[in-house]
């Protein structure tokens, strides 16, 4: 069952559409909009409180119409903060009823937050998830609009997991959740870090900035609460706080990885350590994915799930929509769609898929208005493992879809087979006119997403549906 509670009326909401008689108002100011030109449209849904910024500008009509309705003004330092805490209080702090799992990383947090869920389900543990795909509370189905929602909103949830007998959270963490104060005040019982790499220099000033967001996770724990990191990134495990324990094939990791076998029809993982155990999963496979099985299984154990039930939650975990999704065409090839959206994600599939056919095709683009210094980067990556490359329209946004081309095409050897073709739809089409039994044709960027953004518009479009629609 699909439910949209993101559009429902919250105590404390930072968007109108939550607002109704009695809730309270908290003015954002955002980047493309200033939540007090919002107010007098609160006020008339019936919020009796106003929380803005000290030093905030209010036009006289706003503050009139404050006053004649005799609503709550309050002046705050910081809006975002505020509204992750009074969000908590209106809800009664839910969050200190659960066992929040956060997960953090530049590449892997869906696959891993999703597996660890699946897991734990599967071990009879009440455990809900939150996400960058969707979010879900036993069968019901939230849809995501970021990958760590607004705090309103996460309250929100909290206290619907409180209300239905949950007692775990599986929870994606993104950098900008610590940097936006949207996961202010909770305090995780357990911390999964797992891996970092480019990404996000739309938002952060430098990389540094932005490892640093993402170490906060290990900052907001509680006391004694499992610590978990990628033993093989140097940066995260220089990083990795006292107490942490580690995943990997290095030497010396906790829990050492070990891939027995390969292939699209899934893997074989062997983890050793404090649990030993060798588990099959038939959805995922690659290098990539046996760090996502890896994290998923040592995080378990360290909940006190036994080995014989992670074996069986890994052994059937029926996969992530949009991660390494694969679809077989009338002609014989196979279609993969996958949400790879970074240089190394990117090097990730791409070497992965590689290995398993002579004739690799690759579609992609870049989001408009994201970190322009990684457009060539992918490029000369996907060129380096394709046997024909396809750029394509990607989220454009309000940029110009020509100069992301552009940006992409810089990194891209002028001896490639390259297809320029800006819509979508028929840059799958072209791919498939191209491919045979036995190629692969992989659609990068979008994984799970049912939309293209063109200008400010959201326009329906499946990937899914087009592949499935192919001969």
């Amino acid at each position: 069952m699909t439910m949209n509670m993101t559009s429902g009326i919250y105590p404390v909401a930072c968007h109108t559409k939550n607002i109704g008689p009695g809730s309270t108002f908290v003015a954002i100011r955002g980047v493309t909009a200033d939540g007090a030109t919002f107010i007098a449209a609160a006020i008339e849904k019936g919020a009796t409180r106003i929380v803005i910024e000290r030093g905030a500008h209010l036009p006289d009509d706003v503050r009139a119409t404050i006053a004649r309705h005799h609503v709550e003004l309050l002046e705050v330092e910081n809006t975002r903060r505020a509204l992750a805490l009074l969000s908590a209080e209106a809800h009664g702090f839910p969050a200190k009823k659960l066992k929040i799992i956060g997960i953090t990383g530049t590449k892997g947090k869906t696959t891993t937050a999703f597996l660890l869920h699946h897991i734990l389900k599967q071990a009879g543990i009440s455990v809900a998830l939150l996400s960058t795909v969707h979010n879900q509370i036993g069968q019901t189905i939230i849809p995501a609009e970021l990958t760590t929602a607004q705090p309103d909103f996460l309250h929100y949830f909290f206290a619907r997991c409180v209300a239905e007998g949950i007692t775990h959270v599986v929870m994606e963490v993104a950098a900008q959740a610590f940097s936006l104060s949207r996961v202010e005040g909770l305090e995780f019982s357990g911390a999964l870090f797992t891996n970092f790499s480019h990404e996000h220099l739309e938002f952060y000033k430098d990389m540094d900035e932005y490892f640093q967001a993402k170490c906060q996770l290990f900052v907001q724990m509680q006391k004694d609460a499992p610590m978990l990191f990628n033993a093989d990134d140097g940066r995260v495990a220089c990083a990795a706080p006292d107490g942490g324990q580690s995943f990997g094939f290095a030497p010396g990791a906790t829990f050492g990885l070990r891939v027995e076998q390969s292939s699209p029809d899934g893997m074989q993982v062997a983890v050793s350590g404090s649990l030993a155990l060798s588990a099959f999963c038939p959805t995922l496979f690659g290098h990539f994915n046996a760090y996502n099985i890896g994290a998923a299984v040592a995080m378990a154990h360290q909940f006190g799930i036994p080995a014989a039930q992670i074996a069986d939650g890994v052994a059937t975990f029926p996969g992530v929509r949009g991660r390494l999704e694969r679809y077989k065409v009338p002609n014989g090839a196979i279609c993969v769609i996958d949400y790879a959206h970074t240089p190394d994600s990117y090097r990730a599939v791409l070497s992965t898929l590689r290995e398993q056919t002579n004739h690799l095709i690759v579609i992609f683009g870049a989001g408009g208005r994201r970190d322009k210094f990684k457009r060539p980067i992918m490029g000369g990556i996907a060129a380096d493992y394709a046997d024909l490359v396809i750029l394509t329209s990607d989220n454009p946004r309000d940029e110009d879809p020509d100069g992301i081309i552009r940006d992409i095409r810089a990194g891209i050897p002028e001896d490639a087979a390259l297809i320029i073709e800006q819509d979508r739809e028929k840059a799958i089409q072209i791919a498939y006119q191209k491919s045979h039994a036995g190629s692969i044709i992989v659609v990068l960027g979008k994984g799970p997403d049912e939309y293209q953004i063109v200008g400010t518009q959201k326009i329906p479009f499946s990937e899914k549906n087009i592949i499935q629609n192919l001969g």
